[in-house]
């Protein structure tokens, strides 16, 4: 089992900046989409503070937000690199399969990946994580590079919208064969 309050705040300032996104596409009418909470059990509770302060994950997250944009059904998970090279270790087996299961029903999975050193997004479509996956799986490298990944998905900066996904969103569906 894994503990809440080793690894808990991780990623909490993108969940922030994607947090907000969708709140202003929400406003905007482009996307309903919401943040999939991660049921905990608690196991300590700061009586003062009343906070949390152990839980344990009661199962297996699948992704972090899942909605629809535009009648797409579209579910994603958000990941931090600081670095040029992603470990695919980041990335768990339920995920995967989740997101394999979603697009089957024709919904759309893809991560936002923020490499935090670049002060770069990029999107990264479901087929191409599914290439890197299978190739670690087939005893190739554990990881992907930068360099490795389509420029096509690096989602530029657009004033009002801190991490605009939804212009990348529109090329991987025209670049899709539905």
């Amino acid at each position: 089992m894994a503990t809440w309050n080793s690894r808990g705040l991780r990623g909490s300032t993108l969940e922030d900046l994607i947090n907000r996104t969708n709140e202003k596409y929400a406003e905007n009418n482009l996307a309903l989409i919401q943040k999939v909470p991660t049921p905990i059990t608690p196991i300590n509770i700061d009586k003062e503070s009343r906070h949390i302060t152990l839980a344990y994950f009661e199962k297996k997250s699948t992704v972090d937000y899942i909605g629809v944009v535009q009648g797409i059904p579209v579910c994603f998970d958000a990941k931090e690199c600081a670095t040029d090279t992603f470990s695919l270790q980041n990335i768990h087996e339920h995920q995967v399969a989740f997101m394999e299961a979603f697009e089957k029903q024709k919904g759309v999975a893809f991560f936002l990946i923020y490499y935090t050193h670049k002060d770069l997004f990029y999107y990264l479509p479901y087929d191409m994580l599914r290439f890197f996956w299978d190739r670690a799986q087939d005893g190739g490298r554990k990881s992907f590079r930068m360099d490795e990944l389509n420029p096509e998905y690096v989602i530029p900066k657009k004033h009002g919208i801190l991490v605009p996904y939804l212009d990348v969103l529109q090329i991987d569906l025209e670049n899709r064969d539905f």
